[in-house]
């Protein structure tokens, strides 16, 4: 299965549109399947009476200063099926979700931080969409299974994937808890897993991958070195090019159930047939004194490992030295 790419553009448009442009062209360039930014608006994010935090003095006037404007919707997501990548954006409040099903997007995203709120994951599992949706800071197997059967009472047959992620930003390496992915597909084998990164680098998403994870989010800015609350901890459009490549690597590292891969079937000639000793005459019986093994193994030849079956049995026709034993060889 195809790895879904998410660039998260998130906020670091920075209120100018141009830039909101200039990051679509980015992910499209580095071929991800999708990039998303947010909608939110300061008044219905955060209460007025919300206190000051150590990160921050007055969090709605930060939240109102990096707001998109909702006027963008249309013009982002025309512009993203322009340039053939899927628009998307986590919608923060009942408005935001109303306006992007009205926008027609094609999936929402629920972010960690609203994941546990039931109210609002049911007014987003009532568009019938299919859902992406970060499992939150102590989101544990059981919230997992809560958070779904809010989902299911609205929409039974949701095409639902959770990701997992941490809600540090950045993530240490230490703290990214990878072995989760591989025990939600344990315990929700039905449900498809991803993960949503917040580390420094790209070295994260091509491991989730080889884990199990179908669906990977991962933030990006033109220049880190922006202002603004999202660009230091995101990669940069060379690194955006190299996970996404990554990650196709990774894919292809999975290989697939067949036992003999295609760069393999060359190699196979130098396994092992079986291989007449000395001169065979029709109806003799095959024994340790007269074949052995060597290489080549042929597409039509006995292999070394039948070697033991063909002992006892008789000869179809008279074989000579060093000839190499086909079935047409054997009698039974």
């Amino acid at each position: 299965m195809k790895t879904f790419v998410i660039a998260e553009a998130g906020a670091n448009h920075n209120q100018d549109f141009n830039l909101a442009l200039k990051l679509i062209d980015s992910a499209a360039s580095a071929s991800c399947d999708a990039v998303k930014f947010q909608t939110y608006s300061s008044k219905t994010l955060y209460s007025k009476n919300t206190p000051d935090f150590s990160f921050h003095k007055n969090i709605p006037e930060l939240i109102k200063s990096i707001e998109m404007p909702r006027m963008w919707h249309r013009e982002l997501k025309k512009y993203c099926d322009e340039k053939n990548i899927e628009f998307m954006s986590t919608p923060f409040d009942e408005k935001a979700v109303e306006e992007l099903y009205n926008l027609g997007i094609k999936r929402y995203k629920i972010a960690g931080f609203e994941s546990t709120d039931p109210r609002f994951v049911k007014l987003v599992a009532q568009t019938k969409k299919p859902i992406i949706l970060t499992a939150g800071i102590g989101a544990n197997l059981e919230m997992i299974k809560k958070i779904e059967s809010w989902i299911r009472e609205e929409n039974e047959c949701c095409d639902l994937t959770i990701l997992h992620g941490n809600n540090a930003y950045p993530t240490p390496y230490r703290d990214i808890n990878l072995g989760q992915i591989k025990l939600i597909q344990k315990h929700y084998p039905h449900l498809k897993v991803g993960i949503s990164d917040h580390t420094t680098g790209i070295l994260v998403p091509p491991l989730a991958v080889t884990l199990g994870a179908t669906v990977v989010e991962k933030h990006f800015t033109l220049d880190k070195k922006m202002k603004g609350p999202d660009h230091h901890f995101a990669i940069e459009p060379a690194e955006l090019t190299m996970m996404v490549q990554n990650i196709r690597v990774a894919e292809s590292c999975l290989g697939t159930k067949n036992n003999i891969t295609e760069s393999e079937k060359f190699e196979m000639k130098a396994m092992r047939s079986v291989v007449a000793k000395t001169k065979i005459n029709k109806g003799a019986v095959f024994t340790s004194e007269n074949i052995t093994t060597k290489r080549p193994r042929l597409e039509n030849s006995i292999s070394a490992i039948d070697y033991y079956k063909i002992l006892g049995k008789k000869s179809t026709k008279d074989i000579l030295p060093d000839d190499i034993l086909t079935k047409k060889c054997v009698m039974g």
